[in-house]
């Protein structure tokens, strides 16, 4: 069966996971040295997933002002040019 065209994602999961595959588990594990070669590939110990958050960037005032300023500008110029 396939998915409504209108319920699939073009990039796939945006957001983040809280689950690993085991693989990806065992890759975490391996960098924190709490797993080796010769311990098994079940009952691996819990790995945090951290989540991240990024923020917005405010725009200051005197930026606010000089793009406010700038616009139309640029339309009376491009106007100015077809004529």
């Amino acid at each position: 069966m396939t998915i409504d065209k209108s319920l699939r994602t073009r990039k796939g999961i945006v957001r983040a996971r809280n689950v690993l595959t085991r693989a990806e588990r065992i890759e975490k594990l391996l960098r924190q040295d709490r797993w080796t070669e010769t311990d098994g590939p079940f009952g691996l110990p819990k790995v945090r997933v951290y989540k991240i958050v990024v923020k917005k960037k405010k725009k200051k005032k005197g930026e606010e002002e000089t793009a406010t300023a700038a616009t139309p500008a640029a339309s009376t110029a491009s106007k100015s040019k077809k004529k």
